[in-house]
C-alpha cells in the first residue's frame, strides 16, 4: 500500500475498503447487471466507439508528458472495470500504475473479473476523496452528470491529483438530447463545451480542450429514443426491463455498421472538433 492510502484498509485481491465506511447509493445500480454490461462493454458499438475515441484523446494528453515519467492513473466512478481493462488491453506500457475506485463494493469485486490480477480497487466516495497529489491522470466517464454538486466533485479530484496532472471527463452533451433515457439513468445534467468552461473557472482547473462525439450518429440515437414510455406508471422491474431491451446489442450486421460509423470518428473528431455529439469530452489540468 502507497503511504497516500494510509485512509484504506486492504480487504482481499487489491480490494481497499475506507477505514470510514461510505454510503453508497444501491438505488441507482442493478448489480445482477454486471455481466450484461461488461459483454456490452466489450462488444456494444457505443463502447466500443467510446473507448476507441477516449483512447485516441488519452493518446494525444500523455504525448505532452516526458516519456520517463512513471504514471499513476485511475479511474474514478468505474464500475466493473471496463475501461481500466480495455487500456490494460491495448496500451499497458503508458501507465506505471493503474487503479479503479468506485462507492460500489459489488462492482469493485466483479471488477476482479475484468482487470488485471491485483490491479488496485477503492471503494470511494467522489465528494470526500482521500488523496493528496496522489494521481497523474483521474478518468471520470459518465460520472458527472450524476452528481449534484459537480462543483465539490471536481475540487475533490484537484486535490487528488499531483501539480500538472491531468483530468478527463466524459459525460452526455447538451440539453438538446436530454430524453426519457436521462432520468431512467438517474441524470442531473448534461454538459456543452461551455459548461466545461465554466466548471473550470470555478475550480481553479486548465480547460486544456473539449470535443463532442458520437456525432456521426447523433440523429439516429436521438430518433430512436423519441417514443417514450410511460415511466411514471412503470415498476421498477418494468423499467429495468425496458433498459435491458433498448440497451442490448444490436444483430451482428448491424452492431458492425454502427462501430464502422462510430469508429471513423477517431482520430478525426480528438483533432477536428465536431459542432454537436451526443457526449463530451473534456481534457482537464491541475497547474504545475
Amino acid at each position: 500500500m502507497h503511504s497516500e492510502d494510509i485512509a484504506f484498509k486492504t480487504a482481499q485481491n487489491g480490494l481497499f475498503l475506507p477505514k470510514v465506511p461510505i454510503e453508497h447509493r444501491e438505488e441507482e445500480y442493478d448489480p445482477h447487471g454486471f455481466a450484461t454490461l461488461r459483454e456490452m462493454q466489450s462488444r456494444h458499438f457505443w463502447y466500443r466507439g467510446r473507448h476507441r475515441f477516449l483512447l485516441s484523446a488519452l493518446g494525444r494528453v500523455l504525448r505532452t508528458i516526458p516519456p520517463t515519467e512513471k504514471l499513476r492513473g485511475i479511474d474514478l466512478g468505474a464500475g466493473c472495470g471496463g475501461w481500466i481493462a480495455y487500456l490494460q488491453k491495448h496500451q499497458p506500457q503508458w501507465f506505471a500504475e493503474l487503479a479503479l475506485a468506485d462507492s460500489s463494493i459489488d462492482a469493485l469485486e466483479y471488477a476482479a473479473t475484468c482487470v488485471h490480477p491485483g490491479t488496485p480497487r477503492y471503494q470511494i466516495d467522489l465528494l470526500q476523496l482521500p488523496w493528496e497529489n496522489r494521481w497523474d491522470v483521474v478518468f471520470l466517464f459518465d460520472v458527472l452528470e450524476h452528481i449534484p454538486d459537480d462543483v465539490e466533485t471536481m475540487r475533490q479530484i484537484y486535490k487528488a491529483l499531483r501539480p500538472g496532472g491531468y483530468l478527463l471527463v466524459a459525460t452526455p452533451a447538451l440539453k438538446f438530447f436530454w430524453t426519457y433515457n436521462d432520468d431512467l439513468a438517474h441524470h442531473v445534467r448534461r454538459y456543452s463545451r461551455g459548461d466545461f468552461a465554466r466548471l473550470a473557472e470555478v475550480t481553479d482547473f486548465k480547460l486544456c480542450w473539449s470535443r463532442y462525439f458520437m456525432f456521426f450518429l447523433s440523429p439516429l440515437l436521438f430518433l430512436s429514443r423519441m417514443n417514450s414510455p410511460d415511466i411514471a406508471n412503470m415498476s421498477k422491474d418494468e423499467i429495468r426491463a425496458h433498459q435491458r431491451r433498448t440497451h442490448a446489442i444490436p444483430c451482428a450486421p448491424l452492431n458492425f455498421a454502427l462501430t464502422l460509423a462510430f469508429g471513423s470518428e477517431t482520430p478525426l473528431g480528438v483533432w477536428m472538433p465536431f459542432p454537436w455529439g451526443t457526449s463530451v469530452l473534456g481534457v482537464f489540468q491541475k497547474p504545475a
